[in-house]
């Protein structure tokens, strides 16, 4: 059996221990309503939305205060919460981005699985109400919530219509396979309708992940690390030969451009140079203010002769946690509870989904946005719930449960732009990332086992 310890080793900050609880904390201040302190990580217009989304809460009900709180980008909320926990001070709630969840399940003591938490409020949240691919990314194998969905996003294509129809290509019947995919890509270069037919966002996260999820293949053993620390990765397996040698050729013809890591590609579409795109759903609203041409998005292709009937796709975005403490109170805990119902309620949700341009959470909010007609007004802006609802979750597209996944996400990264480069082949770049990923996840589980 796997004991977690605390989520400072995997980050760094081994040696506190579940003593750090027992530091003292500052006196709290005598008040009518209990303070909940809410560490996010979302700048600008989203900040916004998060502070009016408190708002809306704080303005229900009168048993707590909301206080939300900008920390920064994902990682500084992430190791000022470590901080603070470790100081005996801890934030109740603080938003985790979805690659920090192995970290986060191996916290021990510094957590409180959303599932326990709602059942000793006595708050009911049935996890089926939660979009297929939202609720397998932040549940344990038992199918049990452990942090709260919150800010979700997929990854999905990005289509220039203005190029296909110069391309000749139909602007309604648009590519679900990647054979289909190759066949638009050629057409684009011959009529040279942009500067490249296709570029990517995100690499590891759509051209690994997604395309394990929604293939139904294994990233990692132990179901991608949701059944235990000792996961290794399966980059060598043929599926991801044969996607990562059709990249390297839609390259070496001109059809594809690597557009660098992360989301440095994003501009290649909103900018009109890639006709073609895969990249965060979430980027919907740039591509509405700057795009100077019509466009679409929808699901990301998939091999035919691989899987007749694709899987869900996973999320991006980040999730609510309850950190712990000794001077939490049962009234606090039952604050956080009624929080998360509350951002839980459909009408909630929608309202999120419409001001953020994130995906709903619940599959309530989605089918009232289908009956108000939003979809009809906005075509696309349900293309990722629709990857993220089509299926159950499998095993192998549940999400992941990978220690030091950002680490990994680097390493793919790193070995398939050497491919890229001509430097090696696309076997060499999945067996390096492969050997080099699982002495990450090795580091990770000594770090993080008793």
């Amino acid at each position: 059996m796997i004991e977690r310890r605390t989520l400072l080793a995997g980050v760094g900050l081994a040696g506190a221990g579940a003593a750090a609880l027992a530091a003292p904390a500052l006196p709290a201040r005598a008040q009518a309503r209990p303070e909940i302190q809410f560490w996010y990580g979302l700048a600008g217009v989203l900040g916004e939305r998060v502070a009016e989304q408190v708002k809306r809460f704080n303005d229900s009900q009168s048993a707590v205060t909301v206080v939300p709180s900008f920390k920064g980008s994902y990682i500084e909320v992430m190791t000022g919460a470590i901080a603070a926990w470790r100081a005996g001070n801890p934030p109740h709630i603080v938003q985790i981005f979805e690659v920090g969840t192995a970290t986060m399940m191996a916290a021990g003591p510094a957590i409180r699985p959303t599932h326990q938490l709602l059942a000793e409020a006595g708050v009911t949240l049935d996890p089926k109400q939660y979009l297929a691919g939202v609720r397998g990314y932040y549940s344990d194998t038992q199918g049990r919530l452990v942090s709260m969905p919150h800010n979700s996003s997929s990854a999905v294509m990005w289509i220039n219509l203005d190029a296909f129809e110069k391309a000749g290509l139909s602007t309604t019947d648009l590519p679900k396979t990647w054979a289909q995919l190759r066949a638009a890509t050629e057409k684009l270069k011959a009529a040279n309708a942009t500067a490249y037919p296709m570029t990517t966002s995100w690499p590891t996260w759509v051209m690994f992940e997604q395309m394990a999820s929604i293939h139904d293949v294994p990233f990692a053993t132990q179901s991608n690390g949701f059944e235990g620390m000792n996961a290794e990765l399966r980059l060598t397996g043929p599926f991801f030969q044969r996607h990562v040698d059709f990249l390297l050729a839609l390259q070496r013809e001109g059809l594809f451009r690597y557009g660098g890591r992360d989301n440095t590609a994003d501009a290649l579409f909103v900018n009109g140079e890639a006709a073609i795109s895969c990249m965060s759903s979430a980027l919907r609203s740039r591509v509405e203010r700057e795009a100077k041409f019509k466009w679409a998005s929808v699901p990301l292709p998939y091999h035919a002769d691989v899987v007749q009937t694709p899987k869900n796709g996973v999320i991006g975005g980040a999730s609510l946690w309850t950190l712990t403490s000794r001077t939490r109170t049962p009234a606090e805990y039952r604050g956080i509870a009624e929080f998360f119902r509350f951002i839980s309620q459909p009408e909630q949700d929608l309202w999120w989904h419409k001001a953020t341009g994130y995906v709903p959470i619940t599959t309530a909010a989605y089918e009232r946005a289908k009956a108000e007609g939003y979809y009809r007004e906005n075509p696309g802006a349900d293309a990722a719930i629709t990857q993220l609802s089509r299926a159950e979750p499998t095993p192998n597209s549940m999400g992941f449960r990978l220690g030091n996944f950002i680490e990994i996400r680097n390493i793919i990264q790193e070995e398939l732009e050497k491919a890229f480069q001509g430097q090696q082949t696309a076997a060499q770049a999945l067996e390096n990332a492969n050997r080099r990923g699982n002495v990450a996840l090795r580091n990770f589980e000594r770090a993080n086992r008793a």
